[in-house]
């Protein structure tokens, strides 16, 4: 088992200066108090102008990805917690789309996840439906805490159970619970991404790659990546995390995302 939770500036020179391919959730990881800072957006544009690939990792929703695949200094999105990866080739301006389900099943899907949204709207009293549900289209994702007032960890609990009561999975965000059907998550859609797109065999080249990430739906790329890196808000989850980053960083949310990159990118 690794040791995790080691101070970023701790990492190997040699395995800084291999990373390839930046790998990193969005919400308070890229952004702080639900902002994207200047710092931030330069960050990832510095990435790529040395050269390095930077895919974003998020559960936000299709509407928002497409527009971030187009116009943010990224490489590629994984979104809605890997139903699906959107690319933009600015060369030929076209978008790439791919999805883990089919579209007539994820109409199917829609309408089991709309009647589990009034149940639990009826039984968790504070919960909403997440204000970007509307550009979605594979999960659903209940808010605890991003426009309602945060809820205690039991009744976000209860809602990820009840997810899971019906079969659907359910993973818990720094602010949403997202819940899907199907068999997919995160890292399967990286996976397709990189070998889709690139040509790349992401098994064969997870030692030159880091995954950035803050809280528990993290869990599975911090335990797979063996350069995960969590900002220093993961702490927040101590106890709470299936699998823990192997380094952190010393800043919060897009501030430690800054000192990420600005450590890849380090000459000494």
């Amino acid at each position: 088992m690794k040791n995790t939770m080691i101070p970023l500036s701790e990492m190997p020179d040699a395995s800084r200066q291999a990373v390839r391919t930046l790998f990193t959730d969005i919400d308070d990881t890229v952004t702080t108090e639900g902002r994207l800072l200047s710092t931030a957006y330069d960050a990832m544009e510095r990435l790529q102008d040395a050269g390095r690939q930077v895919i974003l990792v998020t559960g936000r929703p299709a509407g928002w990805c497409d527009h971030m695949a187009r116009m943010w200094p990224v490489d590629g999105v994984v979104g809605e917690n890997g139903a699906f990866y959107f690319r933009y080739d600015h060369h030929n301006r076209t978008m790439e789309r791919h999805y883990a389900r089919p579209a007539e099943q994820r109409l199917n899907d829609r309408e089991r996840l709309n009647v589990l949204a009034e149940r639990i709207l009826a039984e968790v009293p504070g919960c909403a439906i997440a204000s970007d549900q509307a550009y979605r289209e594979a999960d659903l994702a209940i808010d605890f805490c991003e426009d309602v007032p945060a809820l205690p960890d039991d009744q976000v609990n209860l809602i990820a159970q009840m997810f899971e009561d019906v079969g659907a999975t359910a993973k818990i965000s720094s602010i949403h619970v997202n819940g899907w059907f199907g068999a997919y998550d995160k890292l399967s859609m990286s996976k397709i991404l990189m070998q889709r797109s690139f040509g790349r065999d992401l098994e064969a080249e997870r030692e030159i790659c880091v995954y950035a990430g803050d809280s528990p739906n993290d869990s599975p790329m911090f335990k797979w990546f063996p350069l995960s890196v969590g900002v220093a808000n993961v702490r927040d989850f101590e106890g709470r995390l299936d699998g823990e980053p192997s380094y952190v960083t010393q800043g919060r949310a897009g501030a430690g995302f800054t000192e990420l990159v600005d450590f890849l990118l380090s000459q000494d």
